[in-house]
This record gives structure tokens, sequence and C-alpha cells, in this order.
């Protein structure tokens, strides 16, 4: 591993080094891989152009973040600037390295959206983002090579397993009554529960390297806080928000992103203004921190964001009939 260090240290160098004038593309691009950015992206897409797309898109990331996650904790690797401080931060972080969450998400939910559209410059468009996002994670010295490759080998497993198994899981679903389909929703999310903090509870007692401080503290006040289990809970309660909104809004007649522009883009702003409001308004009602309370208020919040998403919102637009037919089915 050391080996793979040093080199990937002298690489970074080498691209830095390669001027100023590529900060700005970097970090463009790799905002497009970030979380955040496929948070405004999935309701778009879920809402106003191809609801059974952005399904595809809302549960792929929120897999691909916990797989990350749990990923990043069982590697606890650092980051090229915790460990050379000849290597510029340009773009902060607080968790383990390996492997790349950009690229990971990159290959996963351009990936699907290439695979859902299947147009040849879709997927030239997915594999140029998925580069240049990865690529960026090395010139902003966030990343070692590896970490991206790591990135895009576990992104690509999670998008193959997508592509194969969707249709025959969604099939099974749509038999399940909505009790049953909840049920089936609180049971992953429960399983990501287990694993997560089984994983979180293997590095509890990481003790952070002074090192890995020192050059950190020399980008910015953002410290090394790798061991957060409330990442866990994120993805949990996200995931069984989605799957009872989803089984929530098919059980009264399903939703489809349908009608003209004005109004796609008039479902697109009041559900955002939704996002904003159990995202942002819960994050500052609810205390911070660790312990149970904190965690499972986490897990409320992001699962009343899920559904949300899925459902609350596609009710409101057909309640107060902002898409053209209300009776279409959902399309999984």
């Amino acid at each position: 591993m050391q080996t793979l260090i040093d080199s990937g240290i002298a690489f970074i160098i080498g691209l830095q080094s390669m001027g100023d004038w590529l900060i700005i593309p970097m970090q463009f691009f790799s905002y497009l891989g970030t979380e955040d950015f496929f948070f405004l992206v999935l309701p778009l897409i879920y809402w106003s152009i191809d609801s059974a797309l952005g399904l595809r898109v809302g549960f792929i990331l929120v897999t691909s973040s916990m797989f990350n996650y749990m990923g990043k904790l069982l590697f606890a690797s650092p980051r090229p600037y915790w460990v050379s401080s000849h290597i510029r931060g340009l773009w902060p972080e607080t968790t383990f390295g390996i492997p790349s969450g950009h690229a990971q998400h990159a290959m996963s939910v351009w990936g699907i959206i290439a695979a859902y559209r299947k147009q040849a410059w879709v997927w030239a468009a997915a594999i140029l983002l998925i580069f240049f996002i990865g690529f960026s994670r090395l010139y902003l010295g966030a990343h070692f090579p590896h970490d991206v490759l790591i990135g895009w080998l576990f992104g690509g497993v999670i998008l193959w397993a997508f592509v194969r198994f969707w249709d025959p899981i969604a099939a099974w679903l749509a038999k399940q009554s909505f009790a049953q389909q909840t049920v089936v929703a609180f049971i992953v999310s429960m399983i990501f529960v287990v694993f997560g903090m089984l994983v979180v509870s293997i590095r509890s007692g990481f003790q952070i390297p002074a090192s890995w401080m020192d050059n950190a503290l020399l980008v910015g006040t953002e410290l090394p806080a790798p061991v957060d289990p409330n990442g866990v809970f994120t993805s949990a309660g996200t995931v069984f928000g989605l799957g009872f909104g989803l089984a929530w809004i098919v059980s009264m007649g399903g939703y489809q992103a349908s009608g003209p522009l004005w109004m796609r883009a008039l479902r697109y702003v009041i559900g955002l203004v939704g996002v904003l409001i159990l995202w942002m308004g819960l994050g500052e009602l609810f205390p911070r921190g660790d312990g149970l309370i904190v965690y499972s208020l986490r897990f409320i919040r992001y699962a009343l964001v899920g559904w949300w998403v899925t459902g609350g919102a596609p009710w409101v637009f057909i309640r107060f009939k902002l898409i053209e037919d209300r009776n279409r089915k959902s399309s999984i």
C-alpha cells in the first residue's frame, strides 16, 4: 500500500504542477459527482422528466452511498493531502479515501442513466463525465489514483447488479400489497443499519495519526473525522422513505412525469421547496451529534425527504392537477 501511496503522491504533484487554471474546471466536474448535486437531479428526473429513470437514479444513489460509506471504513485509507504537505488539498474532505465516492457515484448514477436510455450519445456523455469526475479528484488532491480506480470498480459492480436485477425485483414487488412493500422497505433499511453499524464498530477505536491532522490543518479547518455513524442512518432513512413513498403513491394510482414544459417546471419548483423544508428545516430543528435519539431523528428526517420525493410531492401534483393524466400507473 505504501508503494501505491508514494507513487500516487508523485503523480498528483505532477498534475497540480500543470497550473491553477485547472482548479475551476476540476471543481466543476467534481461537483457533478457529489451527493448534493444528485440530490437535486433525482427529483428533477422523477418529477419532471421520466419517473422510471428517476426511481433507478434514486435507489442506485442511496445504495452506492451505503456501500461507499462501509468501504471507506473497511479500508481506512488517508487522503493525499493528509499524508503529504506537498499536495494542495483543493477539495477538503473529512472521510477516508478508498473508495472514491465521487468516482463510485459517477459510475453508478451516470451509468444507470446511460443503461436506461440505451443511446450511443448518452453512453459517450456518461463515459466522459465518469472519467473527468474521477480525474478531477486526483488534481484536487482529494484522492489517490487507486482510490478512484476502486471507486469505479465498486460503482461498476453496483451498476451491473441494478441492470441485472431491477426488473425481476420490481416485478416481484408489484405483486405485493402496500403493507408488504412497506415492510420490505423497512427491512432493507434495517439491513443498512445493521451492516453499517457493524462496520462502524470495527473502526470505533481508530486513532487518526497526528501527521494526518497536521497536514489537514495546512489546508483549512476541516479535520479528518472519518468514523461518523450518522452516514448509516442517512442512507437507511432515505432508502426506507423512497420505498415507502413509492409504495404509497402506487397504491393510489401511481405517478408519471407527464405534461407541458411549464407544468414540469412548476412541479420541480414546488417539490424542491418541500425538499428544502424537510432537509434543511428539520436539519436545523433536530439535534446533531451522536446517540440513539440523534440517530433516530436523522433516520426520520431522511425518511421524510425520501417519502416526499417519491410519494408526497407526486400526491400534491396530482391533487392540484399538475400532471396530464393522474390515472397512468407508475413505470418502474
